[in-house]
């Protein structure tokens, strides 16, 4: 008979879910997300006994969400979806499992390279895979390095496809730098970077193209022909946008563009995606009509479409295949295809198919700054367009709607990849929405169909004269970027949130743009809740680097750091992660003379003095170093460190409060327990 409170609400529940029934299909993709988020929450691995409960769930209720009524099948594909997120993300990772250097080494370096961009230190970096290190046994060598090349060395850069030899360091890939911070191991796991390192000694080509990177080859010929067309910022400018390919920029370039909010314009994503699409569409359907035999006998409009269509997936294998690239390529498709069958172009829907392939190629994306800016941007900006029209808001005249939408446009982007890109980067630009006014148009207008024109010319070598229409215009976007990042408060540093405040605030908002209906601003709740958490998370009072080198501690005026070169990195993460504006220097200025934590005067110690280091009882000794045993002293030595991590402390009214990486990370298949199976 059941309860009849309980079949009240399950008769509550299902008259809502019947009368959402038609805009249900974009919560997929959330659910899933949902999925694979609680997969790299885990603290643990998952084996069998896991994943073969979860496939029978998942194969029950998703049979189930067939068979049953619109009243409660949506419950079904949402716990359905969830455990096919997880075992989603679980089988993603362990199809890349591969050999992780767990030594450091220094020697000769062998490999083919597949990539080449710039380090934070703007050094130009090469990933190389077919890797060979000198007396490492095959099945134990990384199946992809990373290294960074320092000196300045009069020779050619290396190419995708060719096989380079140095000699440098290489070292395992390093954990966050502070508990709960941005876990640079897992990110490496799943691009399959098995050591990363650097070189003081030239990388020579040892070996010229001999295919099995065809893309990348044809990326940097494409790219070198195009910086010898625009030399100088404006020519890396170009090569970015159109080929993916971002190693000549400058770091300072790639700065003020962050500044300015105009590195988006960098991104190959949906505006350069979408004006690629458009312009070849818009030329096969002039095309057309310009022979009218054809034009009339033929599905002029359909075939236009397939031919962007092929164009644009040219554009994403050219690329790289960015996240936002294949966000963009996805949305595209979907739109050309609706063009094709006849049906509405761009909708909520179209998103959520996006997102919905992007996941099941690359779950791991779900964590990148990437995938959460980019869909963002695009379902609050498809939300709010189609307010717009359902609700026949009025843009002005004619003559001033395009101008309109662009403000619309810039501001709700803006806002909408505001909070995602404060938390991973620790910075708002308070001014990009006046950078972008005054340079997305010039996109749209000039710098993307001039792109088209000299891809179009290029081979019959007359792609110079679009391309000086192009410099012009991103010499213009590169001047507005300077400007507006040199003002003053052009920025605002922002302090990194707790872990639940992204997914909150993320939930709130697609609550207010998904659901239908006046329950829809309950969205609000969860959306203020987060700002308001973030805005009360503490920062640890005292850091402790992994390498036992470096050590932070929060004053009145910021932290202060225990030196002032060394662990640069480290010490940027941590300063930028507390929201404050110092340089490394500034901060050990800071550093007291006997600096105590709950109690213990702080002492670090390096070097040899670490062998004879003696304490008493009120002091805490930390080193990265082994330290004497039987010290009465607190000890956070190299051993210690090894096994935790980073370390968090945290004022209390007694004994501090310690949290580690160790504890937040867990044991997993990117972590060194993980792959000794420590558990």
């Amino acid at each position: 008979m059941g309860v009849p409170g309980f079949r009240t609400i399950g008769d509550s529940l299902g008259m809502v879910l019947l009368h959402q029934r038609l805009h249900l299909f974009p919560w997929s993709p959330v659910f899933l997300s949902l999925g694979i988020g609680l997969y790299f929450l885990l603290r643990f691995e998952p084996g069998w006994q896991v994943y073969a409960p979860l496939c029978v769930t998942a194969l029950a209720c998703l049979t189930l969400a067939l068979r049953r009524g619109p009243e409660v099948s949506p419950i079904f594909w949402a716990v359905g979806l969830t455990c096919c997120g997880l075992l989603l993300a679980g089988a993603r990772a362990h199809s890349l499992q591969s050999p992780v250097l767990d030594w450091r080494y220094y020697g000769p370096i062998q490999g083919r390279v597949v990539q080449v961009d710039r380090s934070s230190s703007d050094a130009l970096r090469l990933t190389l895979d077919q890797v060979v290190l000198e007396d490492v046994a095959p099945e134990r060598t990384p199946q992809r390095v990373r290294v960074s090349l320092h000196g300045d060395w009069d020779l050619p850069r290396p190419m995708p496809g060719q096989v380079v030899i140095t000699t440098g360091h290489l070292s395992p890939p390093a954990g966050a730098v502070e508990p709960g911070g941005f876990d640079f191991r897992r990110h490496a796991f799943f691009r399959q970077l098995g050591a990363v390192g650097y070189t003081r000694n030239p990388a020579l080509i040892w070996q010229d193209r001999q295919g099995g990177v065809p893309i990348g080859a044809l990326r940097a010929a494409f790219s070198a022909k195009i910086q010898a067309g625009l030399p100088g910022d404006a020519g890396a400018f170009a090569a970015a946008v159109m080929t993916g390919d971002r190693a000549p920029m400058r770091l300072a370039t790639v700065e003020a563009l962050r500044a300015s909010n105009l590195a988006h314009l960098l991104a190959i994503s949906g505006l350069h995606m979408g004006l690629l699409a458009g312009v070849v569409f818009a030329a096969a359907r002039v095309a057309f009509a310009l022979v009218p035999y054809v034009g009339l006998r033929l599905p002029a409009k359909k075939i236009s479409a397939m031919i962007a269509l092929v164009v644009a997936a040219f554009y994403l294998l050219l690329s790289g295949g960015s996240i936002a690239t294949e966000r963009a390529f996805v949305m595209v498709a979907v739109i050309l295809l609706a063009v094709v069958f006849d049906r509405r172009a761009i909708s909520l829907r179209a998103v959520a198919v996006a997102a919905f392939v992007v996941l099941v190629m690359r779950p791991e994306a779900l964590l990148s700054p990437g995938f959460q800016m980019s869909f963002a941007a695009t379902t609050a900006l498809v939300a709010v367009f189609g307010w717009l029209r359902d609700g026949q808001v009025p843009l002005g005249p004619k003559w001033l709607r395009p101008v309109v939408a662009v403000v619309i446009s810039s501001a709700v982007a803006g806002a909408a990849t505001a909070p995602y890109g404060a938390a991973h980067f620790n910075q708002i630009s308070q001014l990009g929405l006046i950078a972008n006014l005054l340079s997305v148009p010039l996109m749209g207008a000039l710098v993307i169909p001039a792109a088209v024109v000299a891809t179009c010319l290029l081979p019959l070598g007359l792609e110079w004269m679009a391309l000086w229409v192009m410099g012009h215009g991103l010499s213009w976007i590169l001047g507005v970027a300077n400007w507006v990042a040199g003002m003053e408060h052009a920025t605002r540093p922002i302090h990194s949130p707790g872990w639940v405040v992204l997914p909150v605030l993320t939930f709130g908002a697609l609550m207010v743009i998904l659901w239908h209906g006046r329950a829809r601003w309950l969205g609000a709740v969860p959306v203020a809740l987060a700002l308001g958490v973030w805005s009360a998370t503490p920062r640890p009072f005292m850091l402790i680097d992994q390498s036992g080198a470096l050590v932070g501690i929060m004053t009145d005026h910021g932290r202060a750091l225990s030196k002032a070169k060394g662990q640069g990195f480290v010490a940027r993460s941590w300063l930028e992660n507390d929201g404050v504006r110092l340089t490394q220097e500034r901060a050990a200025g800071l550093w007291p003379r006997a600096p105590v934590v709950s109690g213990l005067q702080i002492r670090v110690v390096s070097g040899k003095a670490a062998q004879l280091a003696s304490c008493n009882t009120a002091e805490w000794l930390i080193s990265g170093k082994d330290l004497p045993d039987g010290l009465p002293c607190r000890v956070t030595d190299g051993p210690i460190l090894e096994n935790t991590g980073a370390i968090a402390v945290y004022r209390t009214a007694h004994d501090p409060r310690l949290v580690t990486e160790r504890q937040i990370t867990g044991c997993r298949l990117w972590t060194q327990c993980g792959r000794d199976g420590d558990q």
